[in-house]
């Protein structure tokens, strides 16, 4: 019970800024043996965002099967699918620990483990060194040595150049730095392939056009903590209406690189009209929330974005196999 307690009390939205420290959660204190390790393992998963982590390596399992005409379970797929995921996570834990003072300020994170102070910083760069360190060791000798150097840059791409210096230094931020979150599916291919080939470049470009959208929603609900923290989103920098516009402009994009894979026959028909359904429904919501000063609507079009990419991706895995199967 007292468990269940600290994590429902970790889940809970506040609407105050200050940061909260351990004596904030009591029930913390008064656990002992079996209780308080499983309380230490809640906290170490949470510093990997296990969400967004389980999206990324859906996106590179999904490059890793569209390489190859059958599903087998060979040991690429398996030990890179692992090795991507270990990485994906070292990246979220260094994306706490350099972001552990914005996050206490804001409401929205300020009950992430490293922000709420259950957790200190020396414990959080230990646990994403190793983490680091088994997943590109994995990705080196049991996959390839180009999947690992890919998926490292990456995680420096992320953990490191976009967290510490593009976040705050440009409004541009989520689409420059969206360079790194899109590699997943060319990682994904190359661990199986031991290539970068034009295909993957594609599900790249798919991810890299649904990033801006995806992230920039979610920065309309919350442009008030941004601003209040400096950071520079679009939001802050150059108003909602304008970013709105971004917005629509990004998903037209988007909806446009999605018919690139039926068009150089890469997917059939069944990819298509499941593409074509949910870029109508995306840019159905990118019209109502440039149409809207609500941020209810910039809520409800930053979790479709999720669900929209999941299935795109979906869709792209079962035409593949069906049309073998046939």
């Amino acid at each position: 019970m007292a468990v269940r307690a600290i994590a429902n009390w970790l889940s809970e939205p506040s609407v105050e800024s200050r940061p909260i420290r351990r004596e904030s959660c009591p029930e913390a204190a008064d656990l002992r043996g079996s209780a308080r390790v499983l309380l230490t393992l809640r906290l170490y998963l949470a510093l990997t965002k296990p969400r967004i982590v389980a999206l990324i390596t859906f996106t590179a399992l999904v490059g890793e099967l569209l390489a190859g005409p059958t599903i087998a379970w060979r040991r690429p797929v398996l030990w890179g699918t692992l090795g991507i995921a270990l990485c994906s996570a070292c990246a979220a834990v260094l994306n706490q620990v350099f972001e552990r003072r914005l996050d206490a300020s804001m409401p929205r994170t300020r009950r992430r483990p490293l922000a709420a102070g259950l957790l200190t910083r020396g414990n959080a760069l230990l646990f994403a060194g190793a983490l680091g360190v088994t997943g590109s060791a994995i990705l080196t000798w049991l996959v390839n040595p180009l999947t690992a150097i890919l998926t490292v840059a990456s995680l420096i791409g992320y953990g490191v150049v976009y967290t510490v210096w593009l976040k705050p230094a440009t409004s541009q931020n989520i689409v420059i730095g969206g360079i790194a979150g899109a590699a997943p599916p060319v990682l994904g291919w190359a661990a199986v392939t031991g290539a970068i080939v034009p295909q993957a470049l594609l599900l790249f470009l798919i991810v890299l056009l649904w990033t801006p959208p995806h992230f920039w929603s979610l920065a309309i609900a919350r442009r008030n903590e941004y601003a209040r923290t400096g950071i520079p989103m679009l939001p802050v920098t150059r108003g909602v209406a304008h970013t709105q516009g971004q917005i629509l402009l990004y998903t037209v994009l988007l909806t446009l690189a999605t018919l690139l894979p039926f068009l150089i026959h890469m997917s059939g028909f069944i990819y298509l009209i499941a593409a074509l359904i949910l870029d109508a429904v995306f840019v159905s919501h990118a019209l109502r929330l440039k149409a809207s000063k609500s941020d209810s609507q910039a809520m409800r079009t930053f979790r479709f974005s999720v669900k929209y990419l999941m299935w795109l991706f979906a869709a792209l895995l079962a035409d593949h196999y069906l049309a073998f199967a046939w």
